[in-house]
């Protein structure tokens, strides 16, 4: 069950629009094809109304209503309503997993908190909604009031509840004690289903989730990006790869649609995932150091299970200080290079030049390195380059471009206003490519602009842009000036020069 749309929206900062939501919804149901989906807490507000009623709606004409569950409270009838005029036909319901929890923050007996929990059951029952419930504080009761499950669970278990979920509310649990408690969970109620719902504040909730499927629970609660409160909750694509490559468990899950999955949620989210998160972050797929490239290139020595095809990514090797000959030869070898042993040589020494002094240096960067190093340029010549330019922007008005370009030897001249002195540009360039040569011009699909750690406001800026072509594949391209602008100028003139 992925909890993005709740316990994910419960991160610092997160707050998804009913369209977003419903957007991660459709995804994560019909595209990466998880089981089940918790979309919101019940009356929380009329926008959470809103966002849940277009979801179940979508979710009822594709005849998936029943994977959609909403949490809901002990609180008589309102909760069960609250989802009823959603169009929603699962609750999971929030009860006490702990004495410490019922007695504190209820104020009541375990027998009391029973008594509200039928109360709700029988209502749901009568209106015909399927219900799981949560044992919030799991954890914490099996570890100091054991006796509080146990009568939670003897009262509950033959009730019309259909899973049981145990969290770890405030990740306090190890992969011992998970399968400790969920093996005498299992053991104890062998007729009830029983799911695990880890948090991550050990950074343990991958292998928590391992060790409770290895102890018999049916079902495991993730998010995307492994969003949630404080340190998040399991990531779903590190869980998926754990299950599938450790224990052989088969999901439904597209393996190749989750990296579009974290795309979709860092972009609503605003919150971005670290380029070294397992399957979906940027660098995973890379290799740094040349013995590895080597070892590659001779039998794979360096590679697992988490072979980058499976999610739609490719292996690449990166260059720097740390590169060897061997990853140089396999990134001039994927752009079609081909160089003697001695130039070779000569671009590898530029390149760990570079790498010491703290520039990154990528593939696209390769051709010309190439180019200045072997001094001349790279097919010869450019066949786009930058006449003149000019830019500006004043209070109130539209940012200006006027620039004149070089394409295969012609001179073109266009102008336009934009958004900003860059989108601008790329206006009066995208002029050009329409109107006078007809041709197509890649769509931006990303843009990051960073300096380097402690830089100061004249430090050189990296921009960042990726690039979406025609065929649907991307293309990445980095520009490094003082000026912003100038950089993403620089940055697109590489595009277009590659194209």
């Amino acid at each position: 069950m992925d909890c993005t749309l709740r316990d994910g929206e419960q991160t610092n900062g997160v707050s998804f629009l009913p369209h977003e939501k419903l957007m991660i919804a459709r995804y994560l149901l019909h595209d990466v094809g998880v089981d089940r989906i918790e979309v919101a807490s019940a009356r929380v507000s009329e926008g959470e109304k809103n966002a849940v009623r277009m979801i179940c709606h979508a979710a009822e004409t594709a005849g998936m209503l029943d994977r959609v569950e909403v949490l809901g409270f002990v609180d008589g009838n309102k909760s069960v309503d609250w989802i009823r005029e959603c169009g929603g036909k699962v609750i999971n319901l929030l009860a006490k997993g702990s004495k410490r929890h019922c007695s504190q923050q209820l104020k009541k007996t375990t027998e009391e908190h029973l008594e509200d929990i039928f109360s709700v059951l029988d209502y749901a029952d009568k209106v015909g909604m399927e219900v799981n419930l949560y044992l919030e504080d799991w954890s914490g009761g099996m570890k100091n009031s054991p006796e509080h499950v146990e009568q939670m669970m003897n009262a509950l278990c033959g009730s019309n509840i259909k899973r049981f979920m145990l969290p770890d509310t405030l990740g306090i649990l190890n992969p011992l004690e998970v399968e400790e408690y969920i093996s005498k969970m299992v053991e104890m109620w062998p007729q009830c289903r029983f799911d695990f719902h880890a948090h991550n504040d050990y950074d343990m909730a991958v292998a928590d989730s391992l060790a409770a499927v290895k102890a018999g629970v049916q079902g495991l609660h993730v998010t995307v990006n492994g969003l949630g409160e404080r340190c998040g909750n399991a990531p779903m694509a590190s869980v998926q790869v754990m299950l599938h490559d450790m224990l052989g468990v088969q999901t439904h899950i597209d393996e190749s649609s989750m990296l579009d999955a974290s795309h979709l949620v860092e972009g609503y989210s605003g919150i971005a995932v670290a380029p070294n998160a397992p399957v979906v972050g940027d660098n995973v797929f890379t290799q740094v150091a040349g013995v590895h490239a080597d070892g590659d290139k001779k039998g794979n020595l360096y590679a697992n299970n988490l072979k980058p095809e499976r999610f739609g990514r490719k292996r690449e090797y990166a260059l720097g200080k740390n590169s060897g000959k061997a990853n140089i030869i396999e990134n001039l070898q994927a752009l079609g290079l081909s160089l003697t042993p001695e130039q070779t040589k000569a671009v590898t020494k530029r390149i760990t030049e570079l790498g010491d002094k703290k520039e990154r240096v990528t593939q696209e960067d390769l051709p010309y390195i190439v180019s200045d190093v072997l001094k001349h340029t790279y097919n010869d010549e450019e066949k786009v380059k930058l006449v003149s330019y000019m830019v500006s922007t004043s209070y109130g008005l539209k940012p200006i471009a006027s620039l004149k370009v070089e394409i295969d030897g012609k001179e073109y001249a266009a102008d336009s206003t934009g958004d900003g002195q860059y989108d601008a540009f790329v206006k009066a360039l995208r002029k050009i490519y329409k109107d006078s040569l007809n041709r197509t011009f890649p769509l931006l699909d990303n843009y990051a602009v960073s300096i380097p750690p402690g830089g100061r406001t004249d430090a050189l800026v990296q921009t960042v842009i990726t690039w979406r072509k025609e065929d649907g594949s991307l293309l990445r391209t980095r520009g490094l000036d003082a000026d912003q602008t100038e950089a993403a100028i620089k940055a697109t003139l590489k595009m277009l020069n590659m194209i």
